[in-house]
C-alpha cells in the first residue's frame, strides 16, 4: 500500500485534457487532470463519472444548466447525460470511473485518450 499525494502527482504533468491513472480500486480507476478551456460534448452510456475539484472552479455544461464545481466539491454525472466541462482558468480535478470509461465518451476526435499514463 502507498499512500498518494495529490499536489506531487499534479505537480509531474503540464498537459491539459489528459487524464492521468494514480489509483485503481474494485475495477474502478482514480485519475488526476488539469483542465483548461473547453471539453467536447459528450456522454457516456454505461459508466458514471464523478468529478472532484482539488483547485479552481469547474464549470459543468449541462444541455439544460450550468453547474459550478468548487474546490472540495464533486459531482456524479450520470450514464447518459451529455455534459461538457468547461474550465475558464487551470482547473485540477480527481475523476472516479471504471477503467472502461473513455474521456471523450461517444465523440472521439482529437482529444480522445486511449491509453493513460499511470503516475
Amino acid at each position: 500500500m502507498n499512500k498518494v499525494n495529490l499536489q506531487e502527482k499534479f505537480s509531474l504533468f503540464t498537459e491539459h485534457w489528459t487524464p492521468k491513472i494514480v489509483g485503481e480500486l474494485n475495477g474502478q480507476m482514480v485519475k488526476l487532470a488539469k483542465l483548461k478551456g473547453e471539453f467536447v460534448w459528450h456522454k457516456h452510456d454505461h459508466e458514471d463519472e464523478l468529478f472532484f475539484v482539488v483547485s479552481g472552479v469547474l464549470k459543468m455544461e449541462l444541455r439544460d444548466q450550468t453547474i459550478l464545481i468548487h474546490p472540495n466539491e464533486f459531482l456524479i454525472v450520470p450514464k447518459g447525460v451529455e455534459h461538457r466541462p468547461v474550465a475558464d482558468e487551470e482547473v485540477l480535478v480527481m475523476l472516479f470511473e471504471p477503467a472502461s470509461t473513455l474521456n471523450t465518451g461517444d465523440t472521439e476526435g482529437e482529444l480522445t485518450q486511449r491509453r493513460l499514463e499511470t503516475l
